[in-house]
């Protein structure tokens, strides 16, 4: 597995450049790649936790770490992403289950819920994720709810 610089910071110790950076690529996947017109910037990144790996001072994988409370009762993960170059090298299992770790250790124990792209729902079966919605699409691309239980 390649050494990868792992980084977690809230939104006021982000460096101008680490949030363009960070901004650029969640634009580029989620607007651009996945063709999907939605409000990227949503408010929401001012009380989250930003965590990403960096490779030779590149961006290759983030997601963001969102507070109970703010999308759902419990803590979340969002945002997930793994630059095309890093896709099918392991670094998105490595990301969720480092995602899951911080979640933990910043919110405390308890669960952790997610809204997961629907083709990816045995991705996340795989981390301990279980469906708890019908599938439904937000903005044109099929998603569902999911839960890992933390405190059973």
């Amino acid at each position: 597995m390649m050494d990868y610089n792992w980084k977690l910071k809230n939104f006021d110790e982000l460096t101008n450049r680490e949030l363009y950076r960070l901004l650029k690529m969640r634009t580029e996947v989620f607007v651009l790649e996945q063709a999907c017109l939605y409000p990227e910037l949503d408010d929401k990144d001012y009380v989250c936790l930003h965590f990403w790996a960096e490779k030779d001072g590149e961006i290759v994988a983030y997601t963001r770490l969102v507070p109970p409370g703010i999308s759902y009762p419990q803590a979340s993960i969002g945002r997930v992403i793994v630059v095309k170059e890093a896709r099918g090298t392991g670094l998105s299992q490595l990301l969720m289950r480092k995602s899951i770790e911080a979640t933990l250790e910043a919110f405390g124990p308890q669960d952790i819920q997610i809204g997961a792209q629907f083709h990816l729902k045995s991705f996340y079966e795989k981390l301990g994720f279980e469906q708890n919605s019908e599938p439904y699409p937000d903005y044109g691309i099929l998603h569902i709810d999911m839960t890992k239980s933390v405190l059973k």
